[in-house]
């Protein structure tokens, strides 16, 4: 979130409009009021498993609003098709994996294990297939000898925050090519 949001200034085509989490107290939500942009939370654990009720409490957030374009960043909740409709085309998402392969979760370990020798990050456009919509961009890193999930992840982090930014800029203008960072 904090790289989205430092990459907006100046002559990007895309401003942040709202800071939205489902998690109370989530770290992103004070760096984003220290930059101005307005924050809100919609704790998704009240709700239990009325999906519903809670994409319709974020639905609500998100009209108010008025934001073009959704960026997932970190948000943990598989959303509805009935929700990923009506942002269809205007949400992305940032996996930390070489989609397709690893959709889901435990990437970074699950690359080890097959023996990959490069793992990386994805910006895609969210559809109702988790982790399945189409591919905006890429990120590469090496899989090193001794490497574990924690340090692989500490090596993908810095690429996600270059890669991500990059693709909003370009999306926001209204080209969808595919990026790719060594």
């Amino acid at each position: 979130m904090v790289a989205l949001a430092d990459s907006m200034i100046g002559d990007h085509p895309a401003r942040p409009v709202l800071v939205l989490s489902n998690v109370p107290g989530a770290g992103g939500l004070e760096k984003a009021a220290a930059r101005g942009i307005p924050t809100a939370v919609v704790g998704h654990r009240p709700f239990g498993k009325d999906r519903a009720g809670f994409e319709a409490a974020l639905q609500a957030e998100l009209e108010r609003a008025e934001p073009d374009i959704l960026c997932l960043a970190g948000f943990m909740r598989v959303l509805t098709e009935g929700f990923v409709t009506r942002w269809a085309g205007r949400m992305l998402n940032i996996h930390p994996s070489l989609l397709p392969k690893y959709k889901g979760l435990h990437t970074h370990a699950r690359a080890i294990e097959a023996g990959d020798a490069e793992a990386g990050c994805s910006v895609h456009e969210v559809t109702a297939e988790l982790d399945g919509g189409p591919i905006l961009g890429q990120g590469r890193v090496p899989v090193l000898s001794g490497d574990t999930p924690d340090t692989l992840a500490a090596r993908v982090l810095p690429m996600e925050h270059r890669l991500y930014p990059q693709v909003l800029r370009r999306y926001a203008a209204g080209d969808k090519t595919p990026v790719y960072l060594p």
